[in-house]
């Protein structure tokens, strides 16, 4: 029996990862590109155990179906050449499948804490690659800060973005949450493919992310965090309107949220530097620095918001017991 506990981060697209390539494989059809949040956290204990007939899953203290992580942990086992079953319990920090990227910290975690637990230890490429095979945005939280995925001919993994002015450093994320974090409608994976299949501005979307992914690079490398937010912004509501634009319609947005964006608007008008960016869900993320978060923070309270954080860039995946 053995036994690791680790904790990773989830993170946010700023260039956004939307379809996939081959949906077996979790390959994305496009690269991406992300800051991992420390405010976002999820905590993850796997133990093998000879005794168990099947894996069981407790998440945020409550049993749940485990079939996704079943088979994610035969990847593990497939590794470590065992075939023992493994309880796991995790905790996320944050509201679970509402559009923060729970899936990314979790699988970060579970594939950090399961490979350790089996004996394991993998090179941080190597634990993206895995990471992604259970959730695509997975891969980015296994880095700090800026990491980027590579999506390669016959693969993906993500890697660390160098970051020479310290941009990550400076930059915070206001989390405004609309709905009080309750479970989204469309989960991510089946919303993609549905895009993917029925939307006319799909193609279009994809087109446009190799030019989204050099300008986002080039403005990390020269610390540029207005040229970021302009970037982060415009991809975001591309993503979106390509998911709009789907039949039917894919609309993860709630009347908060355009409450939201309305006032994140007003706040750059006010010379106040604050760019919107959204994932697959209604909750509004504002990129700022750290000295703008505070008033970003009471314009997203007063806009609607019924939950706001305000984050630092996040740390790496890490064992923590």
């Amino acid at each position: 029996m053995s036994t690791a506990t680790a904790r990773a981060h989830a993170n946010i697209a700023l260039v956004k990862y939307w379809g996939k390539r081959d949906a077996a494989r979790n390959l994305p059809a496009a690269g991406s590109l992300s800051l991992t949040l420390g405010a976002l956290e999820t905590v993850t204990t796997v133990r093998f155990d000879p005794k168990l007939a099947a894996d069981e899953l407790v998440l945020n203290g409550a049993a749940a179906p485990g079939l996704r992580v079943t088979g994610f942990l035969d990847l593990v086992r497939a590794i470590a050449g065992t075939t023992t079953r493994a309880a796991v319990e995790t905790v996320n920090r944050f509201p679970t499948a509402s559009g923060l990227a729970s899936s990314a910290s979790g699988f970060a975690a579970l594939a950090l804490a399961a490979t350790r637990a089996a004996g394991v230890t993998l090179d941080a490429r190597a634990l993206s690659r895995l990471a992604r095979q259970g959730s695509g945005s997975a891969a980015r939280s296994i880095f700090a800060g800026f990491a980027r995925v590579v999506a390669g001919d016959d693969d993906a993994w993500a890697e660390a973005v160098d970051d020479p002015r310290g941009l990550a450093a400076r930059a915070r994320m206001v989390i405004a949450e609309v709905g009080g974090g309750a479970p989204k409608l469309h989960g991510s994976r089946d919303a993609m493919e549905h895009c993917a299949a029925t939307s006319p501005l799909y193609r279009g979307w994809l087109e446009c992310v190799p030019r989204d992914l050099a300008i986002a690079e080039d403005a990390i490398a020269r610390g540029d965090l207005a040229a970021l937010g302009e970037l982060a912004e415009a991809n975001a509501l591309a993503m979106h309107a390509a998911a709009i634009a789907s039949r039917p319609a894919i609309v993860y947005w709630q009347p908060a949220t355009l409450g939201l964006l309305a006032a994140v608007r007003a706040l750059r008008d006010g010379g106040v530097p604050a760019w919107a960016t959204m994932d697959a869900g209604p909750h509004v993320k504002v990129l700022t620095d750290a000295a703008a978060a505070p008033r970003v923070a009471l314009a997203m309270q007063e806009a609607g918001a019924s939950a706001v954080t305000i984050s630092e860039a996040g740390g790496p995946a890490e064992v923590i017991a």
